[in-house]
């Protein structure tokens, strides 16, 4: 199996909605950001899949030193071996790939955070810094464009965190902040617990409004001459968002199930936003 192949696969089996926004984009490009999609599932695999927090720290040092390694032209890994190439043509930055492992360490160390400045440093790391990446892989040309994907990651993250409150709770996180969970009278054995509740429906509303509201400040950021090239990113926004429109009709019955939507469903919804352009 090549590098590639490798990444390729790794994509696919995820079933995430970003895979379906690759399908759009031209062989390079579309490499490149499978490359990056497969780093970031490694390191987050690495943590959620690894329960001893000393052997995933360690593996985490391991990519840190992989990424120096493939900086500097030395790659070994499959899936360092496929991003090298891209690394140049794309100005990706290795003070960017780090900061995604800073973000997974931070998981190790931290299963609350007491507000939302906390929780936005958090995502910063782990999807933000995605966007920023990912945006300079679909093409940029206005300064602009990067500060919507900057804000772009966080709607993003901020979605994954509503749809997976209770997956979250079961392995004893809770992302939501603790200052908003005491302003809907939520407890965290509530979440810890999956007592679903008229209280709780009320937390999770707040949520999805402040996340629907980033993603609106994102595209007032997207500069028009860029629109075009940052179509995989508009694709995978028609997706969230249809997702969060689903969590708020069922209920916002989180806690006790992932609502997903249908990979026919998300191939439709990035194939209209792609041809509407």
């Amino acid at each position: 199996m090549s590098p590639d192949d490798y990444c390729q696969q790794k994509a696919a089996q995820s079933g995430s909605s970003f895979y379906y926004s690759f399908l759009f984009l031209p062989p390079e490009r579309r490499r490149a950001i499978t490359a990056l999609y497969a780093f970031c599932r490694e390191v987050d695999d690495t943590v959620d899949e690894i329960e001893d927090a000393g052997v995933a720290r360690t593996k985490l040092m391991w990519w840190r030193k992989e990424i120096a390694a493939m900086l500097n032209g030395n790659p070994s890994h499959p899936v360092t071996l496929a991003l090298q190439p891209h690394v140049a043509t794309y100005g990706l930055k290795g003070e960017h790939l780090q900061a995604i492992i800073d973000g997974m360490e931070m998981d190790l160390d931290q299963t609350r955070y007491l507000d939302f400045p906390g929780l936005q440093r958090y995502c910063w790391h782990v999807a933000s810094v995605v966007g920023i990446l990912s945006a300079s892989i679909f093409g940029v040309t206005q300064g602009g464009t990067l500060l919507f994907a900057e804000k772009l990651g966080l709607a993003f993250q901020l979605t994954n965190i509503i749809r997976d409150v209770g997956e979250d709770g079961r392995k004893g996180r809770i992302y939501l902040p603790v200052n908003e969970l005491q302003q809907f009278n939520v407890t965290a054995a509530d979440i810890l617990n999956a007592r679903h509740s008229e209280n709780f429906e009320k937390l999770m509303l707040f949520q999805v409004e402040r996340a629907q509201r980033v993603y609106d400040e994102a595209f007032a950021l997207l500069p028009k001459q860029d629109r075009r090239a940052q179509r995989p990113g508009l694709m995978m926004a028609a997706i969230y968002r249809t997702l969060l429109n689903e969590i708020e009709r069922d209920g916002f019955h989180v806690l006790n199930q992932r609502i997903s939507l249908t990979p026919i469903r998300k191939l439709w919804l990035a194939w209209k936003t792609y041809i509407r352009g």
